[in-house]
């Protein structure tokens, strides 16, 4: 499909919708890329030979790391999550996807979205949305899982949200050790605290990730920040 644009006149398209509508860039994009016949920007830009942030962000994911990824709701994280799962199917690993927050149905209409080739990469996808999702559990699922495969967990902050669960702090720990003795990447989302203020910084940072309980953010090997459709990477406290 011959776009009706360079890739760089429609982003510059779309940054003119976003202060004109008041809209957030990714929102934005994401409509320049519908109008040109994709449901999202990262499918154009896929296709259009600009690799999208899970393509250029999976890649610095090593085995044995717990990585965070976090951002204020309606940024992007819980895509971008699922992008990162679709893209290590793609690359020939497989993929756990553990979500207290979506349906079954909910991720799997949001996996399709991503595209056509995402068919073949489901088949190395596992998706749990079980409620009895916490640490302790994820550990028993993937106790055969290979060195490699990658996990995603939607959200941190739900993790501990029964009370028969053990604190976050115990939890997270868990997953460090998860992570490290059988050679997986986990990533887990995180919510931002109300406070972050983008037109302070233009991404949240380890100190705006919000703690309903205590938990040392040290436990983390990488961050991921989203904001307005742009991706940060740093190395955790």
């Amino acid at each position: 499909m011959k776009l009706s644009a360079p890739i760089y006149r429609l982003k510059r398209d779309a940054k003119k919708l976003a202060r004109e509508s008041g809209i957030p860039l990714h929102a934005a994009l994401d409509r320049i890329a519908q109008q040109e016949g994709y449901g999202r920007w990262s499918l154009l830009a896929t296709k259009h030979g600009e690799a999208g942030p899970a393509t250029r962000l999976y890649p610095k994911l090593q085995p044995g790391e717990l990585v965070l990824l976090g951002a204020r709701p309606g940024q992007g994280k819980t895509l971008l999550g699922l992008e990162l799962a679709v893209e290590a199917a793609r690359q020939g690993e497989p993929a756990w996807i553990f979500t207290l927050e979506e349906t079954e149905r909910s991720v799997v209409a949001r996996l399709r979205d991503l595209g056509r080739d995402v068919t073949r990469a489901m088949s190395r996808l596992t998706l749990d949305c079980s409620d009895r999702i916490s640490a302790g559990y994820i550990v028993e699922k993937l106790h055969d899982a290979p060195r490699g495969a990658l996990v995603v967990i939607d959200y941190l902050q739900l993790l501990d949200q029964c009370r028969d669960t053990p604190p976050l702090a115990e939890q997270v720990a868990s997953l460090k050790a998860l992570a490290e003795t059988r050679g997986l990447v986990i990533v887990c989302l995180s919510q931002i605290d109300r406070s972050y203020d983008p037109a302070l910084k233009p991404y949240p940072d380890m100190g705006d990730v919000r703690l309903p309980n205590p938990l040392d953010l040290a436990l983390f090997d990488q961050a991921c920040f989203l904001n307005d459709g742009k991706m940060q990477l740093a190395g955790a406290l």
